[in-house]
């Protein structure tokens, strides 16, 4: 069945690629959740002045790639361990959130998490909500890191995502 999974994990920029060539994902747009304004722009999201995440709604088969599997790509380029933001991306924008879309999906989640505590023994910041909307973000921003692969490459080493050059 295609289905849609909602990360939201710092700038949205930065968690496209790591879905858009997994097997089994068909799309990775980016857009806005978690806020109360329909319809925000990037400007109002990145100010702080809606209440939603820059998120990524990955559409996937899931008889090819499980939601699962997702949520352990996103822990893996995240940093589960920051409650303000993603590396120089700070504020509620830019903090982490999975919006689950049916009980499967939340505890598949908290299961994950669950056991990335008592591994590390350290507090996740990864707030799980349930799915309520999805705001397209603007154009220039859908695959941004194809668009402008310079600029974007740029922004993996200058936010920290990206070591080994100064």
């Amino acid at each position: 069945m295609i289905r849609n999974a909602y990360f939201a994990g710092g700038c949205f920029w930065c968690i496209t690629p790591i879905y858009k060539f997994q097997s089994g994902v068909l799309s990775v747009r980016c857009g806005y959740c978690g806020g109360r304004e329909e319809r925000p722009t990037y400007e109002e999201v990145k100010s702080q002045k809606t209440g939603h995440r820059e998120t990524v709604c990955v559409t996937y088969d899931d008889a090819k790639i499980s939601f699962d599997r997702l949520f352990e790509i996103f822990l893996a380029n995240v940093d589960p361990f920051d409650g303000g933001g993603q590396y120089i991306d700070r504020g509620r924008s830019y903090t982490l959130a999975v919006y689950y879309t049916d009980g499967g999906e939340r505890a598949a989640a908290e299961a994950r998490l669950a056991a990335l505590e008592n591994e590390s023994k350290r507090k996740t910041f990864v707030s799980l909500e349930a799915f309520s909307s999805y705001w397209e973000a603007e154009e220039y921003h859908q695959d941004y890191f194809e668009k402008n692969p310079e600029a974007f490459e740029k922004e993996l080493y200058a936010s920290g995502r990206k070591k080994g050059r100064t």
